[in-house]
This record gives structure tokens, sequence and C-alpha cells, in this order.
């Protein structure tokens, strides 16, 4: 008896573990045929950017090509519509799937724009946190740091791309500049507040136009922006006293150890 008891367990173990198998496998099979009953939408980013909605989410997935509400699941072809999605400039990532409850969910990322940047001509474009720049909206303006001045870029006419595409070309460029110098505004509440606008000068470098005080604020070709944007924060914080800003016309910050003061000629 306990040699057949022996021999009973694995053989129970092993037809427990196959209809298991055949149990999930008619779940999922019966999943896959389950309609779609419900969309759920979440569009995540920043507060305040609103350059896309769920309204236009939705309409993105149900102008998909065939009827996405009361299909089978397995006839809603999720890559189609995360393709759609991404094509949409101002989505950064999305993600399409079903759950057995017959709930399609749809999950799109916004790009977080830093920066407008303004060419000669008049155009302009947004470059976002990670470096793509993407084209502006004739709905939405996002309110960012605003480059102007001897800027003559590629905008984002023919689609989303990287200033990072070809490094061996980019690294140095104005763009990698531009973008650098706006990561490093951002990222510090203090110059948010401080600067909403720069200059490009013919020289290709950046001249910083502050909210109070109206200087011009040199601080050369985007490099050593620590080290300059360091020495700005002792001199505002304890060179002079904010009723004195105004003082300045000029501040430059390119010489290593120094700040060279121009003061305003006139009233």
């Amino acid at each position: 008896m306990k040699k057949f008891k022996h021999i009973l367990r694995p053989i129970g173990i092993a037809l427990v573990m196959v209809g298991v198998v055949l149990a999930l496998g008619f779940v999922e099979r019966t999943a896959d045929r389950a309609p779609i009953t419900d969309i759920r939408i979440d569009v995540s980013g920043e507060e305040g950017v609103h350059f896309i909605d769920e309204l236009t989410v939705r309409r993105e997935v149900l102008d998909q090509g065939g009827a996405v509400m009361g299909a089978p699941t397995h006839t809603v072809d999720v890559t189609h519509i995360e393709d759609r999605l991404r094509s949409i400039p101002c989505i950064a990532a999305a993600e399409v799937y079903h759950t057995m409850d017959g709930v399609l969910h749809v999950q799109v990322d916004q790009r977080i724009p830093i920066v407008r940047v303004y060419n000669g001509n008049g155009s302009s474009f947004y470059v976002d946190r990670e470096g793509w720049v993407m084209p502006t909206d004739p709905d939405y303006t996002a309110r960012v740091l605003v480059v102007t001045g001897h800027v003559n870029e590629r905008g984002a006419e023919a689609g989303v791309y990287s200033v990072y595409a070809n490094d061996s070309i980019q690294h140095g460029s104005l763009m990698d500049d531009i973008h650098r110098l706006a990561r490093y505004i951002t990222q510090d509440p203090f110059w948010i507040a401080m600067i909403d606008h720069v200059v490009v000068t013919s020289d290709n470098e950046f001249e910083l136009i502050p909210r109070v005080g109206a200087q011009r604020i040199l601080i050369g070709d985007g490099t050593a922006l620590d080290q300059r944007f360091k020495k700005l924060r002792i001199f505002y914080e304890k060179g002079i006293p904010r009723s004195d800003w105004r003082r300045y016309a000029r501040i430059d910050l390119r010489y290593a150890d120094q700040i060279v003061c121009t003061k305003r000629t006139t009233p």
C-alpha cells in the first residue's frame, strides 16, 4: 500500500498542475473574448502643463481604425493605439492594456517643456526636460523660460527630435548649451523666480535678463554654469541690497574670480 501511495502522490500532483494550466488557459481565452466595456484614461504631467487632455486621447483611441467599445479584447490592437499616441508631439510615453473585467487602460505621459526658443525669423519651438525639441501648440502656451536673439536653429516642423541625437555633431552646439542652461535654471526655485529671459549674442554667448532690475547678466558660452551662478547668487544675496539692483546696467560673470559691474549712466 505504501508503495502505491508513493506512486500515486506525484501522479496526483501532476494532474493538479495540468488542471491549473488548463483552467488558466480557459480563463485567458475567455478574457480575450470579453468585450471592451469601458476606457479609462490617465494623462500625467506636471501641474499647469495642459498640452493634451483626456478628450483628445479618447478620440485618438476610438479613431484607431475599428470599433473599440464592445469589441472583443483580442481584436483591439493596443500596439497600434500606443504608436498613434506616441506620434503626438506632446506625448513622451504611452501604455495601453486591457484587464479581465473588460476595461481598456490608457496611460499617457506629457512632455514637460522647460524653454521656448525663438528663431530670428519669428518661428519658435519648445525643448523639454529631456532635451527633445517639440512644436508649439496653437491652443496652449507653456509658461517657461524664453530664449531669443541670434538663434537660427531647426524647429520641430518635421517632428520631434533630440538635441543629443548625434553627439559627435551636437555636443557643444548652441542647442546643447541652451538645453543645459535651461535645465540649470529650472532646477533651482531661486533662479526660476529670478530669470525668465535669455538672449543669445552674435558670439553665441548668453545674457540673462532678470525679472527685477533689468540688468544684462553676461554668463558666456554656457560652460562653468555652477561657478558663474554661484557668484551671481552671492552677489545678489550679500553684495548689494535689493533696493540697489536697478543701479547696474550690466553684470559680467565671464571672468574666473571676479564680477565686473557697470552702473547705469541715467537713473
